[in-house]
């Protein structure tokens, strides 16, 4: 089957050749030369089925011996140097170095974003002698003896191989040594790709992935002439594996999914309308994708979670986000292997926990509100970690009822009182307004010793529950309605200031829409008088935690707000290089390292994008007025349309949904779509330059090609050379101060190195 490849692959070789003189006579023949083109694209679909979706990779039948080792050559040199520098925690590495000890102490954590490129990291430490020991407490801290390195070399490892795929990304679309050299440059040279690629963090881990499943679907796709051979399937098999990676360590791996996605409808409907196929090659064809693109990267993406929640089986500081059925899973969780009383009682000691991620644990103590924040009584918030002040009894309405008889069980719809265990006070509420959320009503501790009033008095009401049912510990989920004001206990999410100890604001909404920020569940249940049943029963199934880790996720990525005074990145302001970010440092004293792009590459990719889309489009209305073209013309026009068009949608894909995020954005959130963009401006400037002779005649025009490409490559290696203390740290005086290595430097008001 391969040698059959081969000889396939040269015939369409030759075949091109004799279809391009064909088009370039029938283009002068008349004016539809649309339809003639059309006719000539449809024509290159193979007796198997597979079109011409991009141009055939004889090219690499010619590649230079010499391009490909010096790029990766020069990848790896700048993305390992001064690997170790500095020697403290920057930026991020806060909290991915943290999440990798975590999985190397099997200790269970919460983040925002899928599990694989934490694990990844983590194993990389364990593989080079990384302990697991280090806090990562805060930007700034030494690792001293910590085994560090390995971590920042596995992420610098993966991001060196992007240039390289880029270099091989370009190449198969465009045929064009040229143009890929161009493309890995723009991405060898860029200050921001290396200092992104040099740290503990998951943006080069999920680079990697993304332009790993683009390098395989190009493949795939040149792969057409001889469908479900080995090579076939081999690509077919690593597109679906990057694509399960890129969703594994970030959801903006989705993104990928949409291009892959998209590229492949395409081609199935090119393939449905080849007549030389029967149905039962095409549903071939579409069960191969299927497999490939669909079955196997949801396997793997579910694997991933599996061994996430295998590895990490023990208590952490990511239980108080889950569910308590969750949690009793976790070995060392106060839940776990626990037995309680199945049924809320009164004269029962509870816990109960907000349904709302990071809702936490409702909780008081004997601090006051301020002067001027409502009623100057006790405090009550939501806490986020197991504490003794989150303790509440359950009483009757009724003051005069000391719960001494026998237990009683707890129904929908009964009025209960409730009283924080530590300070005696009964959880209350009033129309006084909240601290910070004003439309809501203020909730206190208030009375002492079982002395209060009417707006003690709570009614629990069991979500989809009917009069008389009993409420469950754990399973059910409960509102408590004020009986006074007719609000609900809710926990809003916002962060109290420094008076509330930074705890979690709880108030009264007066909208009684069910969210989970106003649903509760009984955790912690000890009533003596109650028979105890074992929690190992109410362990949740792997779908189960499966899908609640999902949930929590989402909502954690949509809850991202700015902190006080931090900066806010908006979307327009990347592809501009507005403004980077600092990854160590403030002052002359400090190493100082510094996240921007080189404005050199990033301007050359912006400007290259408006230069793609004149060219695109006058090449369109060119063929479109049956202007006659050689066949070098037609070959751009459809490297332009194919190669380029993927390449533009990568860009929009990787961009474009930003605009519609309100969680807070980040500078470093575009380096995905910079990739697709240097690619384009790869092949936008190559053919570009060869275009240079319908202006000037042989062999002006080959000289003005090589002067052009010259100028270019030259000008984004001395453009790295000005930039790169960006990236490998700077000391001394600041780029605004006439004797700093950066004077002069500093372009735009909005960089701050």
């Amino acid at each position: 089957m391969a040698e059959e490849c081969v000889t396939l692959n040269q015939n369409r070789t030759d075949s091109t050749s004799l279809r391009h003189r064909k088009q370039t006579a029938s283009l002068k023949q008349g004016p539809n030369q649309t339809t003639r083109l059309s006719k000539t694209r449809d024509d290159t679909t193979s007796s198997n089925g597979i079109s011409d979706s991009f141009p055939a990779s004889h090219g690499r039948q010619t590649q230079s011996k010499i391009l490909f080792p010096v790029v990766a050559g020069i990848s790896f040199s700048t993305r390992l140097y001064k690997i170790t520098e500095p020697p403290h925690v920057c930026w991020d590495e806060t909290h991915f170095g943290k999440m990798g000890s975590y999985y190397i102490n099997r200790t269970f954590f919460f983040d925002v974003h899928p599990p694989l490129g934490k694990m990844l990291i983590g194993l990389a430490g364990y593989m080079t002698g990384y302990d697991g020991s280090f806090p990562f407490m805060k930007p700034g801290d030494r690792y001293e003896h910590h085994n560090y390195w390995g971590m920042r070399g596995f992420c610098a490892l993966l991001g060196s191989f992007l240039p390289i795929f880029a270099y091989l990304i370009v190449l198969e679309l465009s045929r064009s040594q040229t143009a890929a050299l161009i493309a890995a440059s723009l991405i060898l040279f860029d200050t921001g790709c290396i200092t992104i690629s040099q740290y503990i963090l998951l943006d080069p881990i999920l680079m990697f992935f993304i332009m790993s499943a683009v390098l395989s679907m190009v493949k795939f796709h040149q792969l057409g002439h001889c469908p479900f051979s080995a090579s076939w399937w081999l690509w077919l098999v690593l597109t679906g594996i990057s694509l399960a990676g890129a969703l594994g360590v970030k959801f903006v791996g989705l993104f990928v999914i949409t291009l892959v996605g998209l590229n492949t409808v395409s081609d199935l409907w090119r393939l449905f309308g080849d007549l030389h196929l029967s149905l039962v090659d095409i549903a071939k064809h579409f069960v191969a994708r299927v497999f490939g693109l669909i079955l196997l990267p949801l396997f793997l993406y579910v694997t991933i979670f599996a061994v996430h929640f295998v590895v990490l089986n023990k208590s952490g500081p990511g239980d108080g986000f889950f569910s308590s059925a969750f949690q009793s899973r976790l070995i060392g969780n106060n839940l776990h292997n626990a037995s309680m009383p199945e049924y809320l009682a009164y004269g029962s000691t509870i816990t109960i926990k907000n349904l709302r991620i990071a809702g936490g644990y409702l909780h008081s103590h004997w601090h006051l509100y301020p002067e001027g924040v409502g009623a100057r009584q006790q405090q009550v918030t939501a806490y986020l970690h197991k504490d003794y002040n989150n303790l509440w009894l359950v009483h009757k309405h009724d003051y005069n009822n000391t719960n001494r008889e026998s237990p009683k069980l707890v129904r929908h719809g009964d009025v209960i009182r409730l009283e924080h265990k530590e300070t005696t006070r009964s959880l209350h509420s009033h129309l006084h307004e909240a601290p910070l959320t004003k439309k809501h009503f203020q909730v206190t501790g208030y009375g002492i010793n079982g002395t209060g009033d009417s707006n003690d008095l709570w009614q629990i009401q069991v979500c989809g529950g009917r009069p008389g049912d009993l409420v469950k510990v754990l399973r059910s989920k409960i509102r408590l309605l004020h009986r006074a004001t007719g609000c609900v206990l809710y926990s809003s999410g916002r962060t109290l200031p420094k008076w509330g100890w930074e705890q979690v604001e709880v108030t009264c909404s007066p909208y009684l829409k069910e969210t989970p920020s106003s649903q509760w569940n009984i955790e912690d249940h000890i009533n003596p008088k109650l028979p105890n049943i074992s929690l190992s029963v109410l362990k949740p199934h792997f779908l189960e935690i499966l899908i609640e880790s999902h949930i929590v996720m989402l909502r954690g990525n949509s809850g991202l707000k700015p902190k006080d005074n931090e900066m806010n990145s908006k979307p327009w302001h990347w592809p501009i290089n507005y403004q980077g970010l600092r990854f160590s440092g403030v002052n002359n004293t400090d190493y100082r390292v510094y996240l921007l792009g080189n404005p050199v590459v990033w301007w050359i990719n912006l400007g290259s994008l408006a230069l793609y889309v004149v060219m695109a489009a006058v090449a369109s209305v060119t063929v479109q007025r049956g202007f006659s073209l050689g066949s070098k013309r037609l070959e751009h026009l459809y490297v332009l349309r194919r190669g380029g068009g993927l390449l533009l949608l990568g860009w929009l894909l990787h961009y474009a949904p930003f605009y519609t995020m309100g969680r807070v954005l980040y500078y470093h959130h575009y380096f995905p779509a910079m990739l697709f963009s240097s690619m384009l401006t790869g092949i936008t400037l190559d053919i570009w330059l060869q275009s240079s002779d319908l202006v000037f005649r042989t062999p002006y025009s080959d000289w003005l090609q090589v002067i052009g490409q010259t100028v270019l490559l030259l000008s984004i290696v001395y453009s790295f050379y000005l930039f790169h203390p960006l990236s490998y740290g700077m000391t001394g005086p600041l780029a605004h101060n006439p004797t700093s290595h950066m004077a002069g430097l500093k372009w735009m008001d909005s960089w701050e190195f």
